[in-house]
């Protein structure tokens, strides 16, 4: 209900200049959602600040507001409670008429932007030639779900995956399967990821203690950056051995993604530093060419500085940073940029910015944001790790996921001695498997770390993918059992009556104002507490006991009562679609 929000703000703030005069032109009135449904739907607090300005009792000022106020096609007349608090109640034939409106709307009464923006999400950006594990979940995921709200919302999304594909490592790789595997460096598929990655770390073993090879891996560095033919060819192949393993991931967890990864911004890197040494900004350090920050020192106190030239000549993460950051608002005209990484990263980020900054390259008009994320923790509070102290693999995780969703649907087919097909369990294994992993992940503060659980993420019971997909479901089996088309419902007018039939109704015109914070905030577990929220109030609306009759119901009060259960399914849908979350018609 942001609209409903806004107007009655606007209401509000011409009352307090109709009533204390043009000096107050503009002041907040302070309206707020209310904390008990008891006392209404909206609360204006601005009696309280105003009164100390004016001189008077908090409960005479909102007194001089009401009589001035008129809200009256919206809501009923204006209550004043406690020291001063203005409640508003919106009246039913208001909610009545706001839910009849979008009955036809496919985007249910969410207005898209007025002014669409380019917007670049930065998330996944695996590493090659090393296999996605548990650390890439969370960035995989929320990153999907802010590109979806962002797209929604009218946006013009530039979804990136800035892969690891550049570097020492490779020349370190290189290097050890020339001695080792001189075949995977000319023939496309020599090797499985599994394989790939063990010679990795055999790679990196052997260069952290043998001297001779780290300078044969530096050579094969210089060769891969100077573009010779054979150490490119090798590069190439291991890109795509990578590639393909990801796209595996990506194609399970239906994420969509532009590959752009750190050599896409190799040819830009000498032109970073050469801006920055005409800026003057560049200071040589021991060899390296840095550019000191502020806010930011070292274990002794000093000056801490941002590489961005190594002394022998190389480059860094910051570097390629920096270059990305310049193509994407000089070439990609982006507005705002969102970088969806691990919170421990944060310094990083806010360490070249500074820099990008100091630059001059960051226009007025453009926002830079680091969304960072906490950890995924095992249900021992410790970093989520395999028995044998592994990274757990991210394959590995949600093909758990679906194998239990699918024993579980088995146990309960046979408690309710149901017969289905193995196509439908199987899809509704990877349905509930893989929502379940996406939704136990979003529905967290992205800030805090998080115990991983298979239990409780399954379960059909609680704030989980399980007990939104039912919810979903059931509705559809209403429609089932009654033989009910919702699309033939028609234009036909929603009658609330009963006090679970208005709850319900509020809560489905909220999905607005959700929208709207959650694009710009970028919390997508705001999201997951109002579906969840709306799925509750759903069922009590639905429940035998105290909520209400639908398909037993007599005219109009059947179609109404049909009709809400249309709209919470479709407002339940278009949610979890936004959380990249597929619902199902029967479980």
């Amino acid at each position: 209900m942001n609209a409903t929000q806004e107007k009655l703000k606007l209401q509000l703030e011409q009352a307090i200049v109709a009533a204390f005069g043009a000096d107050f032109a503009g002041l907040d009135p302070i309206l707020v959602p209310a904390s008990n449904p008891k006392f209404g739907d909206y609360q204006a607090n601005v009696a309280l600040s105003l009164s100390k300005k004016k001189g008077l009792q908090p409960r005479a000022i909102a007194a001089a507001i009401v009589d001035k106020l008129d809200v009256s096609e919206i809501c009923e007349a204006p209550e004043i409670a406690g020291p001063g608090f203005i409640n508003l109640k919106l009246k039913t034939a208001y909610l009545e008429a706001q839910l009849n409106a979008i009955q036809a709307d496919s985007r249910l009464g969410v207005p898209a932007a007025k002014t669409p923006k380019r917007e670049i999400v930065d998330f996944s950006s695996p590493n090659i030639a090393k296999e996605m594990h548990v650390g890439h979940l969370r960035s995989t995921i929320i990153g999907d779900s802010i590109a979806r709200i962002l797209e929604f919302q009218g946006h013009d999304v530039l979804r990136l995956n800035h892969v690891g594909d550049w570097g020492t490592q490779f020349g370190m790789l290189i290097a050890y399967l020339r001695e080792v595997y001189p075949d995977a460096l000319t023939t496309a598929n020599a090797l499985d990821i599994g394989d790939l990655v063990s010679f990795y770390r055999k790679a990196k073993l052997r260069f952290d203690t043998d001297a001779v090879f780290q300078e044969t891996a530096r050579q094969e560095v210089v060769r891969l950056q100077a573009g010779a033919e054979d150490t490119l060819h090798a590069w190439k192949l291991l890109c795509e051995q990578s590639r393909r393993e990801f796209q595996i991931i990506y194609e399970l967890l239906d994420i969509k993604l532009t590959e752009r990864g750190e050599s896409f911004y190799n040819s830009l890197l000498s032109g970073v530093v050469e801006d920055l040494e005409k800026s003057g900004l560049l200071v040589e350090n021991q060899g390296a060419k840095c550019v000191f920050l502020e806010g930011f020192t070292n274990r002794e106190g000093e000056p801490l500085p941002l590489i961005v030239q190594k002394s022998d000549g190389g480059y860094n993460y910051a570097t390629t940073d920096l270059a990305s950051l310049r193509y994407r608002i000089q070439q990609d005209q982006a507005k705002r940029i969102i970088y969806v990484t691990d919170a421990g990263q944060g310094n990083h980020f806010a360490q070249f910015f500074q820099v990008a900054r100091k630059a001059g390259w960051i226009p007025d008009d453009v926002e830079l944001v680091h969304v960072p994320f906490g950890l995924v923790l095992g249900e021992d509070g410790k970093k989520l790790k395999t028995r044998s102290g592994d990274t757990v693999r991210l394959r590995d995780l949600l093909d758990e996921a679906v194998s239990r969703a699918h024993a579980d649907l088995k146990t309960r087919l046979q408690e309710e001695e149901r017969q289905e097909t193995e196509e439908f369990i199987n899809e509704v294994a990877r349905v509930v498997g893989i929502s379940a992993v996406k939704y136990a992940d979003l529905s967290q503060n992205r800030t805090s770390n998080y115990i991983f659980s298979y239990d409780k993420m399954l379960d059909f019971k609680g704030n989980t993918a399980p007990y939104m997909l039912y919810a979903y479901a059931r509705i559809q089996g209403i429609s089932r059992k009654g033989d009910i088309n919702f699309k033939e419902l028609g234009n036909n007018a929603i009658l609330l009556e009963h006090e679970t039939e208005l709850a319900l109704a509020k809560y489905l015109l909220q999905l607005d104002e959700i929208i709207s914070s959650v694009g710009q905030d970028l919390l997508p577990n705001r999201l997951c507490e109002y579906l969840y929220e709306l799925s509750k109030k759903f069922n009590q609306f639905y429940d035998r006991n105290q909520g209400v009759q639908v398909l037993e119901a007599e005219e109009p009060q059947r179609t109404s009562r049909l009709i809400l259960c249309d709209l919470t399914a479709r407002t339940l849908k278009l949610g979890l679609s936004l959380l990249g979350i597929q619902v199902l018609e029967r479980m």
